[in-house]
C-alpha cells in the first residue's frame, strides 16, 4: 500500500502528515510582540533619563551665567567707584605739586619692524 492511502485511513498518520508540511516557528509571536514592548519601553525610559539630563545640566549652567554675571556686575561697580574716587581726588590738596613743564623723550621704536 501507498503512503497517502495509509495516511487518509489513519487518522494518527494524517496529523504527522500535516504537521510535516505546516512550518513551526521557534518561538511564539506573542512572546516576540511582548519583547519588541519591552524593548520599546527600556529605550523610552533610557530617552527621558537622557532629556531629564539635558534639561538638568541646562539649568545649572544657566544659572552658574546668572551666578558669573552677578559677580561680574559687583566687581564692575568696584571698578567704577575706584575711577570715580581717583577722577575726584583733589592732588594739589592731598600735598602733590602740578607738573612744571612736560617733556616726552624721542625713542627709537620698540616693534621689530623697523
Amino acid at each position: 500500500m501507498p503512503s497517502d492511502t495509509i495516511a487518509h485511513k489513519h487518522p494518527l498518520h494524517a496529523r504527522r502528515a500535516a504537521r510535516a508540511f505546516h512550518f513551526h516557528l521557534p518561538f511564539s509571536p506573542v512572546s516576540l510582540c511582548f519583547g519588541t514592548v519591552a524593548v520599546l519601553a527600556i529605550t523610552y525610559i533610557g530617552l527621558i533619563a537622557v532629556v531629564m539630563s539635558y534639561a538638568v545640566l541646562t539649568v545649572e549652567f544657566s544659572q552658574s551665567v546668572r551666578n558669573d554675571e552677578a559677580t561680574v556686575a559687583t566687581l564692575e561697580s568696584q571698578y567704577l567707584a575706584a575711577v570715580a574716587q581717583i577722577t575726584d581726588t583733589n592732588y594739589v590738596a592731598a600735598g602733590y605739586a602740578k607738573p612744571i613743564a612736560k617733556i616726552f623723550v624721542p625713542t627709537q621704536s620698540a616693534t621689530a619692524l623697523r
